[in-house]
């Protein structure tokens, strides 16, 4: 009796100690056994590919093997985009090539985890790194599927490049990758699908505004999203952004509207995309205080700047470009919250 009762309790303790902990494991190739490896957490669907630091949860190394793992339980309990990449790139080469977002020593996977995913990103069958993902959560492997129809996708329109071929093949994986979405019960993955197809640098942008004004997939996804995450930064984005892009292809669609028509949705559809904007600033700007610590190449900008050099000057002084330049100036921006030269210069005068 008494050995019944210890096996509960130590499958109880047990149990107590497996919930709300994830764990993400992996293996890296030789050309990256060096490198270092980042969780980030993926809250801006326009930025759920590259290197972005301020998404960064967690870094680790893979030991000698090449082996890794991400464990805790500090994620959230509802579904989220994550993303695993590794670079080799040095401390100096992040500083000038990471803030554009690109990085092209690098390697990512994103997946879709919460705080009691287990997943293994294992080897594939011809031996290369971040090539599948195995998992206890049924959704974690769908983005990575998706991608595989996005190929399929891209394979498709390169074949023949007439317009009625790029007619029938928008209206075809539009449906295809939609449908692939909903049938995965996730809207987060219907989301990842969206970002691609609606992306405004894309040629399938001009079919998406045609599509947005005839189909009803769009609301349906939004009430999914307020559904599932009604708080969350994926809902208000999508949110907006629709409404923004309804207004356009609405314009876009009636030549015949009066002049007045076409000034009311310029209006509307700067003013949805400015709130969003200031939104995210402000979002992005209370992370820092006054005392976050500034890079030792920001130092040496604000530096500069209380010496009243201009931008070309601080370039030249630095060996760095003006573009470089004006990429610490707006991160010294952020985290001294100011938003001019003056402003920087008067609270460093203090």
């Amino acid at each position: 009796m008494f050995k019944e009762h210890f096996h509960l309790i130590i499958f109880l303790l047990v149990s107590a100690v497996s919930i709300g902990q994830y764990q993400f494991t992996g293996a890296v190739s030789e050309d990256f056994i060096d490198g270092k490896l980042y969780l980030s957490l993926v809250e801006d669907y326009r930025k759920i590919s590259g290197v972005h630091p301020e998404q960064i949860l967690s870094k680790t190394v893979a030991d000698s093997l090449g082996n890794f793992s991400f464990s805790g339980n500090n994620l959230l309990t509802e579904n989220r985009i994550y993303r695993i990449h590794i670079d080799n790139c040095t401390e100096k080469e992040q500083q000038t090539t990471h803030f554009t977002g690109h990085c092209l020593n690098s390697k990512e996977i994103v997946f879709i985890a919460n705080n009691n995913t287990r997943l293994t990103l294992p080897f594939s069958f011809e031996n290369e790194m971040f090539c599948q993902v195995v998992s206890n959560n049924e959704s974690a492997n769908a983005l990575f599927k998706l991608d595989s129809l996005k190929n399929d996708m891209k394979f498709a329109f390169g074949t023949y490049r007439s317009e009625a071929n790029r007619k029938l093949n928008s209206q075809k994986w539009f449906s295809k990758l939609q449908q692939f979405g909903a049938m995965m019960e996730e809207p987060l993955v219907e989301l990842y699908s969206f970002a691609f197809l609606s992306d405004r640098s894309s040629s399938l942008h001009t079919y998406y505004l045609e599509d947005i004004r005839t189909s009803r997939y769009y609301e349906l996804l939004l009430n999914r999203l307020q559904e599932k995450y009604p708080e969350s930064q994926y809902t208000r984005q999508y949110e907006a952004e629709l409404a923004a892009d309804k207004v356009l292809a609405s314009a876009m669609s009636d030549k015949e509207n009066p002049w007045w028509f076409w000034a009311i949705s310029i209006i509307a559809v700067t003013s949805v995309a400015f709130n969003f904007y200031y939104f995210r600033k402000r979002q992005g700007r209370a992370k820092f205080t006054e005392h976050t610590p500034l890079s030792n190449q920001e130092e040496k900008v604000l530096a500069l700047i209380l010496e009243n050099k201009t931008n070309k000057e601080i370039a030249s002084a630095l060996f760095v470009s003006v573009s470089t330049v004006k990429t610490h100036i707006n991160n010294i921006y952020k985290k001294r919250n100011v938003s001019s030269r003056q402003e920087a210069k008067n609270l460093h005068s203090k």
